[in-house]
């Protein structure tokens, strides 16, 4: 079995992170183990290890202190670094600076937004596009162009037509 890392030597340093149902493995050579700490357990990092190379240390120089812990469960960095995870939804607002990035990294963006089914979606999205022509057409009557309001009037009308279809399905 090669190293996760270096994917050059073979692995002779096994760990194991087990989190409710979850399970997750490292597999490194000696000298990935060597580099990253794990023979020293105060400076080994299972976040580095799971979240990617130098995941603690970018959300350390992100936010520019280590020292900032959540006022609400007193979590710091150090523990981030430590566990890879957060203590409480706070963290989140606490360490956003330092989180951005790494989530980005991780995920399709910085805001969950959840699955919804396609009809919904669909639904959610021609309600918010006639709010904002509602709003487009509003600011072009108080300016007097009454041309674009026109144009917006025609395409409200076309999308309250869509939702009422949408509505039908």
């Amino acid at each position: 079995m090669l190293c996760g890392l270096c994917k050059q030597k073979n692995a002779t340093v096994h760990l194991t992170q087990i989190a409710g149902e979850k399970m997750q493995k490292v597999d490194l050579c000696e000298d990935c183990a060597k580099e990253k700490g794990v023979d020293d357990p105060a400076g080994f990092s299972l976040a580095d290890m799971l979240l990617g190379l130098g995941a603690s240390q970018e959300m350390e120089e992100a936010s520019g202190n280590s020292d900032v812990a959540c006022p609400n469960c007193g979590f710091t960095q150090a523990d981030f670094k430590k566990t890879g995870r957060l203590g409480c939804s706070e963290c989140y607002e606490t360490f956003a600076e330092g989180l951005e990035a790494l989530l980005k990294s991780m995920h399709k963006g910085t805001r969950h937004v959840g699955k919804v089914p396609a009809g919904l979606r669909r639904t959610q999205d021609l309600q918010l596009r006639l709010n904002q022509l509602q709003s487009q057409l509003d600011k072009a009557v108080a300016e007097e162009n009454f041309e674009q309001a026109a144009v917006l009037r025609d395409e409200m009308k076309k999308a309250r037509t869509d939702l009422e279809e949408c509505g039908k399905e």
